[in-house]
């Protein structure tokens, strides 16, 4: 289970370190293999591979009325492998489609990861903050 945010730093070229604490276990479950598609919230997914395949497998079985996130979320999808010092490459394409600068956020949502550029991801957590807790958590307790 991945959980907790790092602030990183996209390089020139577009790579960024995943976290120590994250690498050695994507090391070890699938060898840093992982796949980053779009999410409609406006970040990046970050998923270890063989948790992907049963998404992707999800994903396509979609009825036609979904078709526009299949698009989304399969046509987008791009398979990537960690390099020797834990860095993956973002495509230019997925940095520019989510607006990702030169400073990003990297959170951990369990069996994923979402990729967000800080500023936007600032924006956002303020305002999901300033609408409080929605009905479907009325029975959590923290």
């Amino acid at each position: 289970m991945f959980q907790g945010s790092s602030a990183l730093t996209l390089d020139v070229k577009g790579r960024v370190s995943i976290p120590t604490r994250h690498r050695d276990a994507l090391v070890s479950q699938v060898e840093g293999r992982l796949t980053l598609t779009r999410h409609p919230d406006g970040c990046l997914l970050v998923y270890p591979r063989s948790v992907w395949e049963i998404k992707r497998e999800q994903i396509a079985a979609f009825p036609m009325a979904a078709r526009p996130f299949q698009r989304l979320l399969l046509g987008n999808a791009q398979d990537v492998d960690m390099d020797g010092a834990g860095r993956i490459l973002v495509a230019p394409e997925l940095r520019a489609a989510v607006g990702l600068t030169r400073e990003v956020m990297l959170l951990g949502m369990g069996s994923h990861f979402e990729l967000w550029d800080a500023a936007e991801w600032a924006r956002r957590e303020a305002a999901d903050l300033a609408a409080g807790i929605p009905d479907a958590l009325a029975q959590f307790s923290f």
